[in-house]
């Protein structure tokens, strides 16, 4: 596949983070989630770059090429950090844009609330913020889909994932995205975690972040509510796919979105599109993204 995209590497918050960009001007910081990798921002870069921003699509802390840390720390307010340090690194300044989804959305909720004067906009996706997160993640439908969270806590989980080339990960893309044709981006994930050692870098967010042995401390709520809790500053375009096998929510519940995010942010509902909306539906998403960034 013939991209023009430029590979580098840079090093921030102890972490040698490679990454793939395109284009020149604002920085324009685009973090993938579990299982993918940058290239589900494929579609995105060109668009960006083309609007005058530097694209950059870091591989997440332990996604290969990236190095995994040697101080196995994959907890919010961390990743959070690697965030706002790959803003210093890449040179971004007050006009840089954030753009997340997944465990990307997760931790740029901590990135926005520790560092606002980072980010001029920001774009998050599928995953709500903590207050609406919270109505959802322990009802019993949810929870069924969750299944793999709790999966993940197992010492055997790594090589059931690693059984039959990760096909494990084709069987979630095809449950969180229903009829997209998952190929490329599954080729693209499974480089970033056929290595054992990576793939127990990625269940260590799950491991860290959803530790079941500490639900329902009371330290423990409010642990998550200082990093990812706190309402945000930044403008913010808010996606979620309708058709999220991962993670669903109502228009209900998308309603209560805004009041966590910052002055003049937007919710946006696609009712034909699943978790991967990036893409899925790549011409529509890409739209309404540059729409929002390209606002004074």
């Amino acid at each position: 596949m013939s991209t023009g995209f430029q590979a580098g590497s840079v090093r921030a918050n102890d972490v040698d983070f490679s990454y793939l960009e395109l284009g020149k001007g604002p920085l324009a910081l685009c973090m993938h989630g579990f299982p993918d990798s940058p290239w589900t921002y494929r579609h995105l870069l060109p668009e960006l770059a083309a609007a005058g921003f530097r694209a950059v699509a870091p591989f997440m802390r332990g996604f290969a090429p990236t190095s995994v840390p040697g101080d196995w720390r994959y907890d919010l307010r961390t990743i959070g950090q690697d965030f706002n340090a790959l803003h210093a690194a890449l040179g971004g300044d007050a006009s840089s844009i954030l753009i997340a989804h997944d465990w990307g959305a997760v931790a740029a909720y901590a990135a926005l609330a520790d560092a606002p004067a980072n980010w001029r906009r920001a774009v998050i996706c599928n995953i709500p913020p903590l207050p609406v997160f919270g109505q959802v993640a322990f009802t019993y439908a949810q929870l069924k889909r969750f299944f793999y969270i709790w999966f993940f806590q197992l010492d055997c989980a790594e090589d059931v994932l690693l059984g039959g080339d990760l096909e494990f990960l084709r069987d979630l893309w095809a449950d969180w995205s229903p009829g997209y044709d998952a190929s490329f981006d599954l080729k693209q994930a499974k480089a970033c975690l056929r290595d054992p050692a990576n793939l127990k870098a990625a269940l260590g967010y799950y491991r860290t972040v959803m530790n079941p042995r500490r639900f329902g401390q009371a330290d423990y709520v409010q642990a998550q509510a200082e990093v990812w809790g706190r309402p945000l500053r930044t403008p913010t375009l808010y996606f979620h796919g309708l058709r999220d096998g991962c993670l669903a929510i109502t228009h209900e519940l998308a309603q209560q979105i805004p009041a966590s995010l910052g002055p003049g942010s937007e919710v946006e509902l696609l009712e034909d599109a699943g978790h991967f909306l990036l893409v899925e539906q790549p011409a529509r998403v890409n739209r309404r993204i540059l729409e929002f960034l390209q606002r004074n």
